[in-house]
């Protein structure tokens, strides 16, 4: 189930930073995002952890890049958001294989899918208000993006220590 999820954002994000891009007519910086879809799910396939990471700072970068040039701001956070799920879900995933097979894993990842899809869920309901209200990037959003990259970040640096 988790993989399926994992592949799932994975796709999500890339296609939603990637359709705003081509909405705005950067159609070389779309086929870069696709590309680099790919290049993150094939990385998944073929066991290379540190891609999340990668696709983690990629996607905020991206995300408040396009904020900064004025594209819409409901695709710039589903795409930062669900690469924040695809980043959390490659520790998991990572960190499951640890668990004695008698530590009931099953019902640790539902609990554990349950909590990011809250959490996920939370941050569309904002995406999608933001695309309703057709919301242009201000001061406001500014400080909303610095407030959510700042604590990505710490997430980041949380991991990196382990």
């Amino acid at each position: 189930m988790t993989g399926f999820v994992l592949v799932a954002s994975i796709i999500l994000s890339a296609g939603s930073l990637a359709w705003v891009f081509f909405e705005a007519g950067l159609n070389d910086f779309g086929r870069w995002i696709l590309a680099f879809g790919v290049a993150w799910l094939v990385a998944q396939r073929i066991g290379w952890k540190w891609v999340s990471s990668v696709g983690l700072a990629l996607a905020v970068f991206l995300s408040a890049a396009g904020l900064w040039f004025g594209l819409t701001p409901g695709w710039m956070f589903s795409g930062a958001i669900f690469a924040l799920v695809a980043w959390d879900l490659t520790d998991f995933r990572e960190r499951m294989r640890f668990v004695a097979a008698d530590d009931n894993a099953r019902g640790m990842e539902r609990r554990h899918l349950a909590r990011i899809s809250l959490l996920a869920l939370g941050g569309m309901v904002i995406a999608s208000i933001t695309m309703i209200l057709r919301v242009k990037f201000t001061i406001e959003w500014g400080a909303l993006l610095v407030v959510v990259i700042l604590i990505g970040l710490g997430q980041l640096v949380n991991w990196l220590r382990k």
